[in-house]
């Protein structure tokens, strides 16, 4: 291993002479936290503000039903006259929601009927969610309130017309109510192992090729599979740092950003929590840094493998996008398809859950056996001497 450990000293000093490349590598894992929770603080802040604060109710019509409009006032939306035209108003975005009251309005309220009431809304508008709700369950309240009033006057019991009592219990903790909003973290972490030494892996086959450095280094009295352990080694170890630096950033950004504050929930992301998901992804790194060797080695040129690295990172991330937002149950044929097991596990370390011990060593046996079998694929290439031309 003497001879494996000069030629990943001799890939770690390149990579930090190459300053530039060495500063956009530590550069990335900062950034997708960063975003991440700058996204989630200014989001979190924006519905909380408009879900406290008062909002403007335009309304057609609101003289057919003034304790209506006293009622809707009460709870927190100011009443202001409508545009002229509000299907038109509410499509350009000027206003979120208007309410348009019918002249029929009053009788039908008044010989008991259900009186009519018209919501013009943008259901593909997502700003406006708050707002609609509001209404909604302000109108929904006003309606179930008169229509107790209605029978209470007739000397009936406003229970009878509930057919069941529901009452909901919520088990979600505030650890599992936080990771709903950071399912996005496993992509982000991915991103980081597939990025970190993507430069070093170039370099250090393609980039090589290309100067003219590879040729005379595999002239050298040292085995082929020598010369892999140490690329490996080194593209490893810049992997590495940029996966403890993105968990770095994260538990910094979790630690100290209030976001606490702007969600509405209470955030509890420890050192234990990141020093597991540290240990659970590790074998992803296993996996990442022979895959990249592979597919640089066999490019023929620096740019070719450059654009074919790049596009790596959204094969194994896709997942963690899915799981954002349609998660799946942890299951062990989930935990065998390599890096998808990986994410599902993430994600129950956020929320506090209970890891399973087989399901972690399905999912690093197989990602483990992988990556050997594309290390074993690394060092046949290198034995060939079309290496040096590529493929």
């Amino acid at each position: 291993m003497r001879r494996a450990g000069i030629v990943f000293t001799k890939e770690v000093l390149d990579n930090l002479r190459d300053r530039r490349s060495l500063l956009a590598a530590l550069f990335y894992p900062i950034l997708g936290p960063s975003l991440l929770v700058l996204v989630l603080l200014l989001v979190g802040r924006t519905f909380r503000d408009r879900a406290e604060s008062d909002i403007e109710l335009p309304v057609a019509g609101a003289a057919h039903a003034p304790n209506l409009m006293n009622y809707l006032g009460s709870h927190g939306l100011d009443i202001v006259e409508a545009p002229s035209d509000p299907e038109a108003a509410v499509a350009a975005g000027d206003a979120d929601v208007v309410l348009v009251v019918p002249e029929d309005f009053a009788e039908a309220f008044t010989s008991g009927q259900p009186a009519p009431l018209q919501l013009v809304v943008d259901g593909s508008r997502n700003t406006a969610t708050i707002s609609v709700g509001r209404v909604r369950r302000a109108l929904d309240s006003y309606s179930r309130r008169t229509g107790a009033l209605r029978l209470m006057a007739r000397g009936i019991n406003p229970a009878v017309v509930d057919a069941l009592a529901i009452e909901q219990v919520d088990v979600a903790t505030p650890q599992s109510q936080a990771a709903n909003l950071l399912n996005l973290m496993p992509y982000f972490v991915v991103f980081a192992i597939f990025v970190g030494g993507m430069y070093l892996a170039i370099d250090a086959t393609a980039g090589e090729r290309e100067r003219g450095s590879l040729e005379p280094l595999l002239t050298n009295p040292v085995a082929r599979w020598e010369i892999v352990a140490g690329k490996l080694g080194a593209t490893m170890l810049f992997t590495l740092v940029s996966l403890v630096e993105t968990l770095l950033a994260f538990a910094v950004l979790f630690n100290v950003v209030p976001l606490g504050d702007s969600l509405g929930i209470r955030l509890s992301l420890g050192v234990g929590t990141f020093a597991t998901i540290f240990l659970i992804t590790v074998p992803m790194v296993l996996l990442a840094v022979p895959l990249q060797l592979l597919i640089a080695a066999y490019t023929r040129s620096f740019k070719e493998a450059q654009n074919y690295l790049s596009m790596l990172p959204l094969v194994p991330a896709l997942p963690g996008m899915f799981l954002a937002f349609l998660p799946v149950k942890p299951a062990l044929w989930a935990m065998l398809i390599p890096t998808f097991g990986q994410q599902i596990l993430i994600n129950q370390v956020m929320r506090g859950e209970a890891v399973a011990p087989l399901h972690v060593g399905a999912a690093t046996a197989v990602t483990v056996v992988l990556g050997i079998a594309l290390t074993a694929l690394v060092v046949r290439l290198f034995e060939r001497e079309r290496i040096l031309f590529g493929r």
